[in-house]
């Protein structure tokens, strides 16, 4: 089958399930109707396996001509790299496990073919996202996954008690990402105006080649696209100051808290700014602000965590914090060390939220975890495979997440050892938050109800699977960018082949002496085994407990309180907003649309009542009007014929 063939296939597939879901998943039984939305996402993986081994050199399908003018060309067509062949190995393979994961945990709910409709079309967004050759295809997928999101999110919007809460959360998420969304479109038309194309590698090959007017090293305008295109990041990808709807996600599902966490919606915006790394590269400036901010959210989003008692919160705020050591290797030029926490990130992300759905499911929708513990014995699967997760993204040694933040970390320390300081204290805050959640969840005495106690039990095999493939790829996914520490042979795997994506132009970035990679390895290994030992003790031999709401004080209060981040964009933004509306409305809806309106539908009464009289009925009266006609026209004719004369 033809390269064309399959990309066809590829972003069919999903489509495909969504429409069978979407028009007749009501009349199929659940089984059916799962194994539909997920077999079509696993035939999407193996699609993506087949491009990743055939394909070496960037493959540019074009499906048709959009607009054709003589200054600009925008086509449909999609690009076939090392770059999104791997985003899209992420998508579906990540997508994949949650669908099947998703058929035991929605099994009991009356929605199960809208929720497979949707998932579907939010692995077909993400396609669209990743494959497109241009930032206009792109642009469709980026709307594609928002609008998806907004539906997933609030997808229980009828719950009877959390209903208004749900839909409130998925609005909040739609509307700070449409914020993000107009600097992508600001951002497209000025490289519209700017190189008369929107398609990455023509844009890339300008830039390479120079001598495109306004086009230069920190040029205002290159910073201003590049801020533009960051700005869109910051709503997809949850940076200050666009992050605080990514916690209130975790109103939807939990498969859904994993496909926008992990595989999907969140990497968007740390895929864009790769793709776009050559326009990132002219402005030295633009990627300073991405460095701070990254920073500042890295370490922001860990202090909520601390104090945060629901499960699935607290690893949303370890998304975003997560999310914001992407962003500070992005502003470090370290383009493809980004990417390869993003796939670590996505293994180890998956399988703590899914774990996290299996603790719920298994303790009757419980998610506080001060009503938890001693699961360990009761979910042993579940509790070995979330601990390896927590291991994990704690940084423990020889896990996937300890190679990839300690790229990160290590690109850091060489361009500033004090930011170093800093970005370390927020690896501190993230052990010492997961290892509280682990403890807390599974050891101790149970804390929950006596009905919770003997009805909780471990997840079906559907459920386990996923859990127990995520967790290996945690343990084993560092091996794909091993340092040259280990391999003399074979080092750095994923960034040399990353480094023949269509434009993407990597900075090489010379690694560290090898004692000081030790040295830095040995420092973020001892913190993750230090904070290990801590938080056993303190938790599991003393048993220390989450405090009451009302019992927590200074920075336990402010961590518990996020900050009053809410709080704070409530007064400033959301109360002014809503008094504007509402004078405005007073003032243009009332006196002036409502007088003009009611005042036209007045003059018209008055003008059709005063017609109306004309309409009698009488035929005497019609015969009298003919006649005056009449006259009119003879009087008409003599006037004009005396002027001729």
């Amino acid at each position: 089958m033809s390269i064309s063939m399959l990309l066809i296939s590829l972003l069919c597939l999903p489509l495909l399930g969504a429409l069978i879901n979407g028009l007749y998943g009501k009349h199929l039984s659940k089984g059916i109707s799962g194994g539909i939305g997920t077999a079509t996402v696993a035939i999407s993986f193996l699609i993506v396996l087949t491009f990743f081994g055939q394909i070496s050199e960037p493959v540019k399908v074009t499906l048709f001509r959009l607009i054709h003018l003589d200054s600009f060309d925008i086509n449909v067509s999609f690009l076939i790299d090392q770059l999104s062949v791997w985003m899209a190995l992420i998508i579906t393979g990540i997508g994949t496990l949650i669908h099947l994961f998703s058929m035991g945990y929605m099994k009991h709910d009356e929605g199960y073919y809208k929720f497979f409709t949707y998932l579907n079309l939010f692995i077909f967004a993400m396609l669209l996202l990743v494959l497109g050759s241009n930032y206009f295809v792109l642009f469709f997928g980026w709307e594609g996954v928002g609008i998806c999101s907004f539906l997933l999110i609030g997808f229980h919007y009828s719950d009877p008690i959390k209903g208004i809460s749900n839909s409130l959360a998925a609005r909040k998420a739609f509307v700070m990402n449409r914020i993000g969304d107009a600097g992508l479109v600001f951002a497209a038309f000025m490289l519209l105006n700017t190189f008369h194309t929107l398609e990455f590698d023509g844009i890339a090959q300008m830039v390479k080649e120079g001598g495109v007017e306004g086009i230069s090293m920190n040029s205002i305008l290159i910073i201003a696209i590049t801020l533009c295109l960051f700005l869109a990041a910051t709503g997809k990808s949850a940076q200050i100051p666009l992050f605080t709807w990514l916690p209130d996600a975790m109103a939807g599902p939990t498969p859904v808290s994993a496909l926008i966490h992990a595989a999907t919606m969140v990497t968007a915006g740390i895929y864009m700014v790769t793709r776009s790394n050559f326009l990132f590269e002219l402005a030295p400036y633009a990627k300073d602000v991405m460095l701070y901010i990254g920073i500042a959210t890295s370490l922001v989003a860990a202090f909520m965590a601390l104090r945060q008692n629901d499960i699935k919160k607290v690893l949303a705020y370890s998304t975003v914090s997560q999310l914001g050591l992407m962003v500070v290797a992005l502003g470090l030029g370290a383009y493809t060390v980004a990417i390869f926490h993003v796939t670590t990130h996505a293994f180890f992300k998956a399988l703590l939220f899914l774990g996290s759905g299996s603790v719920i499911h298994g303790m009757s929708d419980e998610q506080d975890i001060r009503m938890m513990g001693g699961l360990r014995k009761i979910m042993p699967i579940t509790h070995l495979t979330f601990l390896i997760g927590t291991l994990a993204i704690s940084g423990f040694p020889l896990l996937s997440g300890f190679y990839s933040k300690d790229e990160i970390i290590g690109h850091l320390f060489a361009e500033n050892p004090m930011l170093y300081g800093v970005i370390m204290f927020s690896v501190v805050l993230t052990a010492v938050y997961m290892f509280r959640l682990y403890f807390l969840t599974f050891h101790g005495e149970f804390r929950g109800t006596a009905h919770q106690k003997d009805h909780a039990h471990e997840s079906p095999i559907s459920m386990t699977l996923p859990l127990m493939v995520l967790a290996v790829l945690s343990v084993f996914g560092g091996l794909l960018n091993l340092p040259g520490l280990f391999l003399h042979q074979g080092a750095h795997w994923l960034n040399h082949y990353l480094s023949g994506a269509a434009g993407l132009g990597l900075i090489e970035h010379p690694e560290a002496a090898v004692n000081t990679t030790l040295l830095l390895m040995g420092v973020a290994s001892a913190v993750s085994i230090t904070v290990l030992i801590w938080a056993y003790i303190t938790y599991a031999k003393q048993g220390s407990l989450a405090k009451a709401d009302s019992n927590l004080k200074g920075w336990e209060l402010l961590s518990s309180k996020k900050l009053y981040w809410d709080e704070l964009y409530h007064a400033l933004i959301t109360k002014p907003a809503e008094w504007l509306g509402e004078q405005l409305k007073q003032v243009i809806e009332i006196k002036v649309l409502n007088a003009g309106i009611f005042g036209l539908a007045a003059l018209t009464e008055k003008t059709g009542n005063q017609v109306r009289k004309l309409q009698n009925g009488l035929v005497s009266s019609y015969l009298f009007w003919m006649v005056i006609g009449l006259i009119m026209l003879i009087v008409s004719y003599l006037i004009n014929t005396i002027r001729w004369n």
